[in-house]
């Protein structure tokens, strides 16, 4: 590190010894768990990192699941955007993410997927495509798009979207932090949405004023999976979690994805 009289810099050689440390500290928090893994699975605490546009939509069945099924299971929820859930990965702080697959960053993760979900288009009932179940992509050419604020992986998906109809989408300077704030624009006449499917029942009851349009098939849509640390000691248990979110999960509005 050098230091000035204001701050202090960390070197280039600072930060490579910062980054083998946060490996030291990562392969020690493995070799911890995998000693309690050995000795009696599904045990002692989990450290469950999830997107915001997943959490409130995934987490009472998931909640349910370990109450009904890994009592002895500490679990411990962490809600935060995707680089810092990769972050904490990377760093030992985490154990398991619920994301948007593939993750994007430098981060190497090893990826479980679960389901995959369409996105759904939300307007004010007035609207011209309300109600419709079978509107073409391109009709985001003529719509006013409102999209979370940057950092969301959510956000990036629906750009990608839009870029690929030829659509500017971004409603002007208006931004949102979260999915409940978006659909609240949504009803006061600022422009149209796109909703993850298992967002739609609990969004869509916050306003009167929201009807559902779908595209037409093959919709478009994310996945969403499991990631962990490759090599993680706790693999054979993650694999097998994974397995039980996959069953307790089909009863959402989902497409069930095996094991690649």
């Amino acid at each position: 590190m050098e230091r000035t009289t204001r701050k202090v810099i960390i070197t280039p050689l600072g930060r490579r010894v910062a980054e083998h440390a946060r490996r030291a500290l990562a392969a020690l928090h493995d070799l911890t768990q995998e000693v309690e893994a050995a000795r009696r699975p599904f045990t002692g605490p989990l450290h469950l990192g999830v997107i915001p546009t997943v959490a409130p939509y995934l987490l009472p069945t998931v909640l349910r699941l370990v109450r009904d099924q890994y009592p002895d299971l500490e679990l411990h929820v962490h809600e935060e955007r995707t680089a810092s859930l990769l972050e904490g990965l990377a760093a030992g702080r985490l154990d398991l993410l619920l994301l948007a697959l593939p993750a994007a960053g430098a981060v190497p993760t090893r990826d479980i997927p679960l389901f995959d979900e369409d996105f759904v288009l939300v307007t004010q009932p007035e609207h011209p495509l309300a109600g419709r179940t079978d509107v073409p992509r391109d009709v985001l050419l003529d719509l006013d798009v409102l999209l979370l604020e940057e950092g969301h992986c959510l956000r990036d998906q629906a750009l990608d979207l839009c870029r690929e109809v030829g659509a500017e989408a971004g409603g002007g300077s208006t931004r949102a932090a979260g999915l409940s704030t978006l659909v609240q624009l949504v009803a006061g006449g600022l422009g149209v949405t796109l909703l993850p499917a298992t967002a739609l029942e609990v969004e869509a009851g916050r306003a009167d004023r929201l009807t559902a349009v779908h595209f037409a098939d093959p919709a478009p849509g994310r996945r969403i999976g499991l990631a962990t640390r490759p090599g993680s000691a706790r693999a054979a248990e993650h694999d097998r979690f994974a397995d039980s979110l996959r069953a307790v999960l089909a009863e959402l509005p989902v497409r069930i994805v095996g094991p690649s």
